[in-house]
């Protein structure tokens, strides 16, 4: 039996844990680099236009998770109720409570760590269905509605269509939680006692008689 060729040394395996490394797709194609990398701040097409560093998700949330040439790692995610989201290479990562700057840095360090070259992520709002304020009674559009952007009651019930004929505009109740505070429609809209137009928050129903 011949062995080894004379100075030849047996060649080291490669560790069997050492994961691939993934370079950006395209990184070779001089057309590619010749490319503007986009901001991490861009957001797709039809995004809800919010503060990515102050935005905090929830579950229902609908987020797209886009990595620049990466498309077999992008994708369209809805926020469980257990709080975490399914992400190709990462599996499920925790989203809820979390702002969507937040969860980019979360998605690009686990990226990373899969030996992904560079990731450039994006995380985007398509659907805030995590937050929500309701309007009951004499308005055209009761309901619930999603708490998009900072909305105040005066502005919600004009969302909403106005009031109905017959409703009690000086008399409208705000119910936060335990608290009952009141609301009147036509002081405001003459510019008197304005500190009780507040800002809505998730949870808040608006009472129209």
């Amino acid at each position: 039996v011949r062995g080894p060729r004379a100075g030849a040394e047996a060649a080291t395996p490669p560790s069997a844990t050492a994961p691939p490394v993934i370079p950006p797709a395209g990184a070779t194609d001089p057309a590619k680099l010749a490319e503007p990398k986009p901001s991490p701040e861009a957001k797709v097409p039809g995004a809800v236009p919010v503060d990515s560093k102050t935005y905090v998700i929830g579950v229902e949330d609908v987020l797209v998770i886009s990595v620049w040439e990466q498309p077999l790692l992008s994708c369209t995610c809805t926020v469980r109720s257990d709080g975490k989201i399914t992400v190709p290479l990462i599996n499920d990562i925790p989203a809820s409570g979390l702002t969507l700057d937040e969860l980019r840095i979360a998605v690009t360090e686990d990226l990373s760590a899969k030996a992904l070259v560079d990731p450039l992520v994006t995380v985007s709002l398509m659907a805030p269905h995590s937050k929500k304020y309701y309007l009951y009674g004499q308005v055209r559009a009761g309901g619930e509605h999603d708490l998009v952007i900072p909305i105040t009651v005066m502005q919600a019930i004009v969302a909403a269509g106005g009031f109905q004929d017959f409703a009690d505009q000086k008399h409208i109740t705000i119910i936060r939680g335990e608290k009952r505070l009141k609301f009147n429609f036509q002081e405001v809209l003459k510019g008197k006692n304005l500190k009780q137009n507040i800002y809505l928050e998730a949870g808040d129903m608006i009472v129209v008689k």
